[in-house]
């Protein structure tokens, strides 16, 4: 879990230039918060995420009236009427949704190739792992429209972990400045221009949001029942700047996992600081952080 938080239990977080904070975030609460995001999500939280952390869910005690993280805790570990919701929004705060339309843009021109070459007559099946608020899984929409015609067959399952942000990623609505980097001529081709009161925002249009299926779905279930339902096996898996938040072994067992659902042949898109050499039984290194199913 990382090297222990070398401040006392007593220690309060100070706040922002010096100021003293609302409530007391020991060393023991720390290391408790750290177990339980590790044991719910896989996500191994370093002790420099300490000033994060209180941050985050300092929110969820002011929001429910708790006055102490140690009294938050306790009900989140032993309260079943507090429980099951309050565990994803545990989640949802300590998750990190940084996203873009046609991030790593490396990627796109190897999986637009990739639709092109055929997959036999049948429709492609991609999974996006870490859909956050849609950009990405949009962006291969985007890309499936271009590289196979206005009537793609293709289906995208985009799932994530927060709740939150997949109720924002399935309206398709985003600023106009969120979708410049897409360029004018795919603004044109695919985002409608809101008016009067939605001036400055824009929707994905009907054909783009036609092809994705969003679902809450976390890496670290033992079942992945949305990938059965969606269809197996997949052909291609964006998982990208996930696994950094992971531990060497939850990577591996991860890696193992999206093996056993991606064809032979079929593409795994990895983020641009992750790098998987070491999974040679199943993937070999195609491009950059492109990884080919064995």
């Amino acid at each position: 879990m990382g090297a222990r938080d070398p401040l006392s239990d007593a220690t309060t977080v100070s706040g922002v230039n010096g100021d003293s904070r609302m409530f007391d975030l020991s060393t023991r609460d720390f290391d408790r918060i750290r177990r339980i995001i590790f044991e719910l999500a896989g996500i191994d939280l370093g002790a420099s995420k300490r000033n994060m952390v209180y941050s985050r869910l300092s929110r969820r005690l002011r929001a429910l009236g708790i006055d102490s993280f140690a009294h938050y805790l306790d009900q989140l570990e032993g309260d079943p009427q507090f429980t099951a919701q309050e565990r994803q929004e545990f989640v949802n705060a300590l998750t990190t949704n940084l996203t873009s339309f046609f991030r790593e843009k490396h990627h796109f021109p190897v999986f637009s190739d990739f639709l092109m070459r055929g997959l036999a007559g049948r429709p492609a099946r991609i999974w996006c792992a870490a859909a956050s608020t849609g950009e990405e899984p949009y962006s291969i929409a985007m890309t499936a429209i271009e590289a196979l015609g206005a009537n793609s067959d293709a289906r995208i399952l985009a799932t994530d972990i927060d709740t939150q942000v997949l109720a924002c990623a399935g309206s398709g609505v985003y600023r106009d400045e969120a979708v410049q980097v897409c360029g004018p001529q795919r603004m044109r081709r695919f985002f409608l221009r809101g008016t009067g009161a939605n001036a400055g925002m824009v929707r994905v249009r009907p054909e783009v949001a036609r092809l994705v299926e969003f679902g809450q779905l976390n890496l670290l279930e033992p079942l992945w029942p949305l990938l059965t339902r969606f269809g197996l096996p997949l052909d291609a898996v964006f998982c990208r700047n996930v696994m950094i938040y992971f531990n060497r072994a939850t990577q591996h067992a991860v890696m193992e996992r999206f093996a056993s659902v991606l064809r032979p042949g079929g593409l795994l898109f990895a983020g641009h600081s992750e790098n998987f050499t070491d999974c040679r039984e199943w993937f070999a290194l195609r491009g950059k952080t492109v990884y080919e199913r064995l």
